[in-house]
């Protein structure tokens, strides 16, 4: 293959823009921010998780007490009567002696379920304190997710702005190299890792980094400046400038 001098050296334009491509490519895949997100979000949802729980534990413990509560008011109000029918007086001596016993042991009853209120109410409580707690924790988070996701979206957005303005400058030059020389140099780049075409510089290929040996060097000055060259260890196509030192 054959091509202008002119033309090579634009090819290495083209790849200088690639690598810039690539390297933009990276950096915004590679963001610090990418981590920080993904370790937030899990945080975030073990966090969700255990708010949820406890959520579920106050909701419960406060039907607990409710019911607690209602048991409490139904044996205050059957000894209220109770005590209502003693001190009327109605009734044999015998149902208000019965009823003295009752009113005793309603007492107890109640004394009894105030405590499990009592208890509900401490333990409501204490779920109540870590419900708290975890909200805030869920809030900082958030926030703090918030923050990276904006940085990120930031990063990225300068970043895609300089991956465009590249964009268009390889467009540009590339539209000057002749099609079978861009064709030969993409085939190239995707099996060469991203460089299809590299400078000769000092005798050396700066694809594979290796000093042409004597033959190769002979090979290369005895070639027409417009024939494409290609790298005998790496199969680049191997572009020759000044600084070539052959």
């Amino acid at each position: 293959m054959n091509a202008a001098p002119a033309d090579q050296i634009r090819l290495l334009e083209v790849q200088a823009l690639d690598v810039r491509l690539s390297q933009l490519a990276h950096k915004r895949k590679s963001l610090p921010e990418h981590a920080e997100i993904e370790s937030l979000t899990k945080d975030l949802i073990q966090l969700r998780d255990l708010l949820v729980a406890a959520q579920t534990q106050e909701s419960d413990l406060a039907r607990e007490q409710t019911k607690a509560e209602q048991d409490v008011d139904q044996v205050r109000q059957r000894a209220v009567r109770d005590q209502q029918r003693l001190d009327a007086g109605a009734g044999s001596p015998k149902d208000l002696e019965n009823l003295q016993r009752e009113i005793v042991s309603l007492a107890k009853r109640q004394g009894d379920l105030e405590d499990v209120v009592l208890d509900v109410m401490e333990r409501r409580e204490s779920v109540q304190e870590r419900l708290a707690e975890l909200t805030g924790r869920v809030s900082a988070v958030q926030t703090k997710t918030d923050d990276a996701t904006a940085r990120r979206d930031t990063a990225q957005t300068e970043l895609d702005a300089q991956a465009g303005s590249v964009t268009r400058d390889r467009e540009a030059v590339s539209a000057a190299v002749p099609a079978d020389l861009l064709k030969l140099y993409e085939k190239l780049r995707v099996q060469q890792g991203g460089v299809g075409a590299a400078r000769l510089y000092q005798r050396r290929c700066e694809g594979c980094h290796i000093e042409l040996n004597i033959t190769e060097l002979n090979e290369v000055r005895k070639a027409s400046p417009d024939t494409v060259l290609r790298c005998e260890n790496c199969h680049r196509i191997l572009i020759r400038t000044a600084e070539s030192g052959i």
